[in-house]
């Protein structure tokens, strides 16, 4: 009886730890990145797939996938979405309060403060340095994203087809997105109606493991 109650207490404690490394963890992302939700993208990969192992990079793509198809800042739906799969209800909380916490408070600082000195010289040379690096970062996260959802000619063509249908059609990002479902949906069927071997996700190739001389032998000149 007092063993169970015992590994109760320690799953909970564990539990609770867990709700406080997923709020700490994401209460650091939003003060540390500059530029919006798609800028915390590389970051929030870094902390929860590389550092952290919570999540594995093939779930991270599916989740900011559907963190940007729902209405909501990516950056929030994205911790809310990998909160929940960590840790349920209370991690879905915990992730989103921390951060949403931050970024809201600094938000309401600059605001006040940028009314007294949106007219300094430095604070307009600060921001043509910001803007070019925020650029880059939200390149960088596409092409993270790149690496698992572009995986074969399909994948290629819908995602040029994208590009040119955003810069010169001018349609709203959520036909985009629907457009897309079904494209794919139709694409997979056809596939599979004529034979052929339909690919979710990039094939990993196997890493070559260098040949080592056998013991013993020294190498003929």
């Amino acid at each position: 009886m007092k063993n169970s109650q015992r590994r109760c207490e320690n799953e909970l404690k564990l539990k609770e730890n867990l709700i406080f490394q997923i709020f700490t963890t994401f209460l650091k992302i939003g003060p540390t990145t500059f530029g919006g939700g798609y800028a915390m993208i590389p970051m929030i990969e870094r902390e929860v797939v590389t550092k952290k192992k919570w999540v594995k990079r093939e779930e991270i793509t599916d989740v900011f996938a559907i963190a940007e198809s729902i209405p909501g800042a990516i950056a929030i739906n994205s911790a809310t979405f990998i909160g929940h799969q960590i840790a349920g209800r209370k991690g879905a909380i915990a992730a989103m309060l921390g951060i949403l916490l931050p970024t809201f408070s600094i938000v309401i600082v600059l605001s006040i403060g940028f009314l007294y000195v949106q007219d300094n010289p430095r604070i307009d040379a600060a921001f043509q340095g910001i803007r070019p690096a925020i650029v880059a970062l939200i390149t960088y996260a596409g092409y993270k994203i790149g690496q698992t959802a572009i995986y074969d000619k399909t994948t290629i063509v819908v995602m040029v087809l994208t590009v040119f249908v955003l810069l010169y059609l001018q349609i709203h990002p959520v036909l985009i997105i629907l457009i897309g479902i079904l494209l794919g949906v139709i694409l997979v069927k056809m596939k599979e109606a004529l034979g052929m071997v339909v690919q979710f996700e990039r094939e990993m190739k196997p890493k070559r493991v260098p040949a080592h001389s056998p013991k013993g032998k020294s190498k003929e000149k």
